[in-house]
């Protein structure tokens, strides 16, 4: 018996890094996954991958930047398997540069993606979510919880995510749902690997919050999502989860 047999699963950024790796690991565990994401080559890997080993998947092409399309991606979910169980907000951007350099369209894009959608598609699942006691995982950031030089708007959308979390929580305390987030660091993931430094930069700025141990895996950040989606984590709710190997402990 798996931990999510007969339940489903809607999860955002499914085309890569934490985001497919969540979809693995709750295929596997027998959730009925509804993968979204911009880029429809890596879902189509990302659908091999879980249909190769036995699971069962839906995907769909999805932008979340507006809140039409994160209404229509919760129905297209429900549709899908009969209902929603579980929201993993993993999809997200980063981009590190001066803050006098940020463009204003970067910055709605960033707000968009990491921050707006977060909110429209819980918006929209909350209502199939408290039919079936489920649960909302929301990717943030240690971004979130500290202070870092040259992501000034990525700093600030992952506070947000941790600091909606906790409000979600509250304002649901008495619904049979649950909310809880983590907080990863550095992840071997597409977007670290690949991401570009301002020209220039100031390396002991950085060196404050780069950590030493190095890069997680993406498998390990998909576990701990697993666990708080997971019945086993029944009394874990409006919980900030960190996982960025001692960044932010002191």
């Amino acid at each position: 018996m798996g931990r999510f047999d007969g339940k489903s699963t809607l999860i955002t950024g499914a085309a890569s890094g934490m985001g497919r790796a969540c979809a693995q690991r709750f295929a596997e565990d027998g959730a009925s996954v509804f993968a979204i994401d911009v880029n429809e080559a890596g879902l189509a890997e990302t659908a091999e991958l879980v249909t190769s080993a036995g699971g069962t998947i839906a995907t769909a092409p999805v932008d979340v930047r507006t809140r039409a399309a994160c209404r229509g991606a919760v129905e297209q979910a429900v549709s899908a398997f009969g209902g929603l169980d579980i929201l993993l907000n993993v999809a997200g951007i980063v981009q590190i540069e001066r803050m006098s350099e940020i463009t204003e369209e970067e910055w709605d894009r960033m707000l968009a993606i990491n921050q707006s959608a977060v909110f429209f598609l819980s918006q929209a699942a909350i209502p199939h979510l408290e039919e079936r006691h489920g649960n909302i995982v929301n990717v943030a950031s240690n971004a979130g919880l500290m202070g870092q030089a040259y992501t000034v708007p990525y700093c600030g959308t992952k506070g947000a995510v941790i600091q909606m979390t906790k409000a979600m929580a509250m304002e649901y305390m008495k619904s049979p749902i649950r909310v809880n987030c983590v907080c990863p660091s550095g992840t071997r993931t597409g977007i670290t690997t690949n991401v570009s430094l301002p020209d220039d930069p100031d390396p002991s700025l950085m060196l404050r919050y780069a950590g030493m141990r190095g890069l997680s895996e993406p498998e390990e950040i998909a576990e701990a999502i697993a666990f708080l989606a997971s019945d086993a984590a029944r009394s874990v709710h409006g919980s900030v989860f960190a996982i960025d190997n001692g960044i932010t402990a002191g």
